[in-house]
């Protein structure tokens, strides 16, 4: 015969008393009817037989005084592995009484099956089985398949309500020895199968409720998280609006202050555009009564031209006469007509040069309005003057060129004829004089061509200044239409952002509407549910006919038994269906309560 190993019988022996001590838990429980305490056996049994499954393997660790196995530390593993067991590991070691790692780990499975949580804690534990390798030996319950039915066996300790007190226990001291006597059958256990069948049907059903709870309850928290968001968002958007209001307000003032600085600086360029017409206009009167002084200067230049032009006659007359006396005489008054015609074109240029001035003013006067073009006028203007000012210059130095050549063919002549030459100085000296009286002249009009210089320049600084004026009251115009545009931008922003609060009410509404239906809804089914509680079911031979259509059952019409509400339909009138998450088929379900229908024979087997 084959050796069997003795550590696969251990597991296999501990698998047996876990499935036999949570099949007994739960069926006692269901028959007890109500939630249980620590006082409980059935319940104390299932500890200790889970405590043997935990110790099952457990490596010895050497301590500093003996050596020692205890299933805390395991346990204590799964605040890692699961964050949610945090808090039952913190309420473990708050407790005053527990002295012991053993006992820390019962108080650990109670709170954990009070939780309904006991097979997720174990089942995070059993998937990390390399950190389980530090506490248990690789043949142990934990590290094997059997942990893993173990844990799926305990799924089905959620059905429990369980109410025990961990405070005031002695959990250090007790010990932990299996009542095998509990778990032995008896007469009365074959006749009960009737009422495993019941304990069965009522356990769906408890499911079945469970798992609509479940989701409502997820229903209900996603939809609380929605309106949370919702109206999060719906402040945010309030806080946005006022602070668009606020902006646009701001906005409306700076536009007011602009506006308004506007107006001053058009005030201010209208009364300077009348000061300056006023000078403009007075210095044009100066610029008439020098125009006129000038005539007159002229006047007096042409009358001087034709005394001289007589005294050159004079001079040709005696110079005829003294011709055949000395040729050099005759080349000096040659000099001097020379000079004289000299003159007379410079004086022509000035005529000239007069009636420029006279036509570049009227041009300036009738070009003041168009500054552009009349700058550049005034530019070329000036340009003019500036080189006849050089050619008058250069026809002055000439002149006095002329009069030193004069002047020593004067001296020449007075030494070799002395008669001539007092008529001569005499001559001589009325020119030097007329021509000093000419310099006089040339001066005065020099000055009076500086003084329109400096005129001109006055007018161009003015003009450039009213540039400048307008160039910012531009750049002011464009920023006001491009503040405009804002504004506009901003109250389009603003009638989206109104119209989506609006939208968001309306959906905020339509949650809040659906949300008080499913509460109305589930609230009915509660009120049905203990309505209905504590009715009996009527026995099969009493029922004959059904409850909706009144005919008689038969093999075409079978029946079918509420669970809950205990009354029995025919299968034509139970047509109501849903699905059920333990079974792939939809489940009848009762018409005036919504409990699970059973369907049932003729006869009373079920």
């Amino acid at each position: 015969l084959a050796v069997k190993d003795p550590t696969a019988v251990e597991r296999a022996n501990l698998l047996n008393m876990a499935k036999l001590s949570i099949k007994g838990l739960i069926e006692s429980a269901l028959s007890f009817g109500r939630t249980l305490d620590s006082d409980y056996p059935p319940l104390q049994q299932f500890f200790v037989v889970m405590e043997h499954c935990l110790k099952h393997g457990l490596k010895v660790r050497k301590s500093f005084l003996s050596y020692n196995k205890t299933i805390w530390g395991p346990l204590e593993l799964v605040e890692k592995l699961y964050p949610e067991a945090e808090e039952i590991a913190a309420s473990v070691r708050d407790l005053p009484g527990l002295k012991t790692p053993l006992g820390r780990a019962r108080a650990w499975l109670r709170l954990a099956l009070m939780q309904k949580k006991m097979a997720d804690y174990l089942r995070c534990l059993i998937i990390q089985r390399d950190l389980l390798s530090e506490f248990y030996e690789y043949h142990a319950v934990m590290m094997e398949e059997e942990g893993a039915v173990i844990v799926g066996l305990l799924v089905g300790l959620n059905v429990i309500d369980a109410n025990l007190c961990v405070k005031g226990e002695d959990l250090d001291s007790q010990v932990g020895v299996i009542d095998f006597s509990m778990y032995l059958k008896s007469d009365d256990d074959i006749g009960g199968k009737e009422r495993n069948v019941q304990i069965a049907a009522i356990l769906d059903q408890k499911n079945y409720v469970e798992e609509l709870n479940r989701q409502l309850n997820s229903t209900v928290s996603s939809l609380h998280a929605r309106v949370d968001s919702l109206e999060k968002s719906n402040t945010k958007l309030i806080e946005e609006l006022a602070i668009a209001k606020n902006n646009i307000i701001k906005l409306q003032e700076e536009n007011h202050q602009l506006r308004s600085e506007n107006t001053l600086i058009l005030m201010k360029t209208q009364h300077h555009l009348e000061a300056t017409k006023v000078d403009v206009e007075a210095e044009l009167q100066t610029y008439k009564h020098s125009r006129q002084g000038l005539d007159e200067m002229y006047n007096e230049a042409r009358r001087q031209l034709r005394e001289e032009s007589q005294l050159r006659q004079d001079m040709e007359n005696e110079l005829v006469v003294q011709v055949s006396m000395k040729h050099e005489i005759e080349l000096a008054m040659k000099l001097l007509e020379k000079d004289i015609h000299e003159k007379q074109d410079t004086l022509i240029g000035l005529r000239q040069q007069l009636d420029e001035v006279k036509a570049i003013n009227m041009e300036m006067y009738q070009k003041l309005q168009v500054s552009e073009d009349a700058m550049k006028e005034k530019n070329e203007i000036i340009g003019r003057l500036e080189d006849k000012t050089n050619q008058i210059n250069a026809a002055m130095k000439q002149l006095e060129q002329r009069l030193q050549q004069a002047e020593k063919a004067q001296m020449e002549a007075e030494a070799e004829d002395e008669k001539l030459k007092q008529d001569y100085v005499n001559k001589s000296e009325s020119l030097q004089k007329e021509f000093s009286q000419k310099e006089k002249q040339l001066l005065q009009l020099e000055t009076d061509l500086k003084i329109e210089k400096e005129w001109r320049q006055t007018l161009e600084d003015d003009l450039q200044k009213e540039k400048e004026t307008v160039s910012h009251l531009r750049i002011e115009t464009q920023e006001i239409i491009n503040l405009k545009k804002e504004f506009l931008k901003l109250q389009e922003k603003n009638k989206q952002l109104k119209r989506i609060c609006q939208d968001q009410e309306a959906a905020l509404q339509e949650l809040a509407s659906k949300l008080s239906e499913s509460k109305l809804k589930i609230e009915d089914i509660k009120e049905a549910n203990k309505a209905l509680q504590g009715q009996v079911w009527l026995k099969d031979k009493e029922a004959t006919h059904c409850k909706l259509c009144e005919k008689e059952f038969s093999l075409y019409k079978r029946k079918h038994h509420c669970r809950n509400c205990g009354e029995i339909f025919c299968n034509a009138c139970s047509d109501n269906e849903l699905p059920l998450p333990s079974s792939p088929k939809p489940v009848r379900v009762c018409d005036s309560c919504h409990a699970l229908l059973i369907q049932r024979c003729s006869s009373n087997v079920p």
